[in-house]
Formats: C-alpha cells, structure tokens, sequence
C-alpha cells in the first residue's frame, strides 16, 4: 500500500457512513475492565425483562439500547471515581497487574456495555419472539408448559441469529457497501458523549435538551391524556357508523386519517422512521397504501371476497362460516395436536 493511501482504504464507500465512524483508534484504552462487566451484565438483564415488561401493551413501548448508552456514561463515571485504583495480581495470571479502576471511563468500554444491553432487547426486536408461543399456551389453550421446555424454547430462536450471522457474515457483515443505519445512530450519539466540541452548542448539550423535551412531553400521552395516542376523527364526527369505524379506527380498522401524539406509538412496531434512511421509509409506505388502501377496500367492500363483511376488517381471531369466534381449543388435543374427530 502507497503511503497516503491507507486513510482511504479505512473510508467507507457510503457517504453517510463516512460521515458519522472515526477511522482512527486508540490501542492504549482499556477495555475488559470491572466496570464495564458489571455495567453491561446488570444492563442486558434490565433491557430483557423491561422490554418483555412492556411488550404486552397494545402499543409495545421498546427500550432500545440507546437509553442504556444515556444511562450508562454517568453509571460508568461513578464507578470511575468511587473505585480503588489500587493495582493487584491475581493467581495463575503470573506477573500481571489488574486494577478495579485502570483510569477515565472511555469510548470503549461504553460500546461494550451498549452492546451487551442490544443482547437484553433481542438484538433490535423489543421483547423475545418465542415468548409468545409460551403466552398462547397458557392464556389462549390453558394448557401448561414446564420451564425448562419454555426457556429452552426462548434460547434456541434467540441464538439461532447467531448461526444465521455467522453463516451470511461474508456477505452482509465484512462488505463495506452493506451499511445498518440504525447502527450510525448509536456511532453519532458515542462521539456526542466522548468527543469535547468548542461550538456554541455541543451535541451532548442539544441532546440533554432534547432528551428533557421529550421525557417531559411524553406523560402528556403517556399518563394524562392516553386518548391522544390514536386520534381518529373519522371516528368522531360518524360515532355511530360502522363503516366509519372500520375506516377510521386505528386500532380495529384501517385507520384512515388517524394520526398520533405519542411517540412510543409511532415508533412502536418498525421502530423509529428518524432512523431509517427515507428510500426505505417510501419502500413500506408504498406497500403499506396499496394494499391498506386500495386491496383491502376493493376485496371487502366491493367485491366481498369469500363473505368478507362477515368478519371483521381487521382481527387477529378465527371465525366459523357465519361469523362467529372459532373455538380453537376445542379441536386440539393434550399434546397441542389436531384432534380430527373433533375438527369433524
């Protein structure tokens, strides 16, 4: 490699990229420090059961690892300042010095701990997804399940991305072209915490700012006015329409012209459109419109395919042929099989 040319070969070829990671580093960081283990540890166990906490709302409320990023730096620059820095060996490690605080909490280690903490949330996904095969055993088939066969249920899908990353890391990890966006979200809010500006605002002070906006409006939604979640005015002003409702509702309907206050609600199931780069975001909306809005309509009101008027427009139940709920339970066995003589 030509000298000069070693700064361009580290530049990614995606321009945001470039413009949010470092390509320099600093080998002299300590990073398998005491803090960090404990930090992360007690991170990742909080993330997983606040996030399975909260995934039972109608609007799961998900607690990405950017809150633990946030959480963290003070966490981790108390223990900076409360633990010895006394250097001490320990046996079979010969001549080496440990030391519960090796110096300033750094960069490194907060990655650490954000990283540990994207494991407790389901690397991205909120809550477990197996989780819910538990939940419909017990709740919907009342049917019991012992908990080792529940956990070894959960662990397994959960490290089956693992294997998945391992095998597809060649072509979606190591290629420099293959960017995650929500990925420089995390990079940009590091360098805001860690890096010292001389600007008139700095990043950390314009994002504590907005960090105190956004926690102050969020019990307006959240406690006070929960209403201002869904406003479908369709709803409104036709109270006692059922094809308003149908169109309106944003929860049991198609949610024409509703619109939300809440954050947590827009951001709930594909996670915040702040993110996602906007060609992605035009991707699902296209989707979204054409079959929302132009599919459904055509094949439930105008064409009435297969009975559909039948049934509600929008429902996560099974219905028998006049409309009614479909009892599952009844057509399935001791061992969660279909039983055929009562399916009969």
């Amino acid at each position: 490699m030509e000298p000069g040319n070693e700064g361009e070969e580290d530049n990614s070829p995606v321009e945001q990229v470039r413009m949010t990671v470092l390509t320099t580093d600093d080998p002299t960081l300590p990073v398998w420090t005491f803090r960090m283990w404990v930090i992360g540890i007690f991170s990742c166990a909080l993330m997983s059961f606040l996030n399975q906490f909260f995934s039972y709302r109608t609007e799961p409320l998900i607690i990405t690892s950017i809150t633990v990023q946030v959480a963290s730096l003070p966490a981790g620059r108390l223990l900076a300042n409360i633990l010895p820095e006394k250097k001490f060996r320990l046996p079979g490690f010969g001549d080496r010095l440990f030391s519960l605080n090796p110096g300033p909490f750094n960069i490194k280690e907060h990655v650490l701990i954000s990283i540990f903490a994207n494991a407790g949330y389901a690397f991205g996904n909120g809550s477990a997804y197996a989780v819910g095969i538990v939940n419909i055993i017990k709740a919907f088939y009342h049917r019991r399940i012992s908990f080792f066969a529940g956990w070894l249920l959960i662990i397994t899908t959960q490290v089956l991305g693992y294997g998945w990353a391992g095998l597809m890391r060649k072509y979606v990890v190591e290629p420099a072209h293959m960017w995650w966006p929500s990925t420089l979200v995390q990079v940009s809010l590091f360098r805001a915490l860690h890096e010292k500006e001389e600007n008139r605002m700095s990043r950390s002070k314009f994002f504590l700012i907005t960090l105190i906006c956004s926690f102050t409006w969020y019990t307006i939604p959240g406690y006070f006015f929960p209403t201002l979640t869904s406003i479908s005015w369709l709803c409104y002003i036709f109270k006692h329409s059922v094809t308003a409702q149908q169109l309106g509702s944003g929860m049991k309907g198609l949610g024409l012209g509703a619109f939300s206050l809440d954050w947590s609600a827009v951001s709930s199931f594909l996670f915040s459109p702040l993110i996602s780069p906007f060609f992605a975001i035009a991707n699902i909306f296209v989707g979204f419109f054409l079959f929302m809005y132009v599919a459904i309509p055509v094949t439930y009101w105008g064409l009435d395919l297969y009975s559909a008027k039948k049934y509600p427009i929008f429902s996560s139940h099974l219905f028998t042929g006049n409309g009614t709920k479909y009892d599952i339970s009844a057509i399935v066995n001791q061992n969660f099989e279909l039983d055929k003589a009562a399916y009969a």
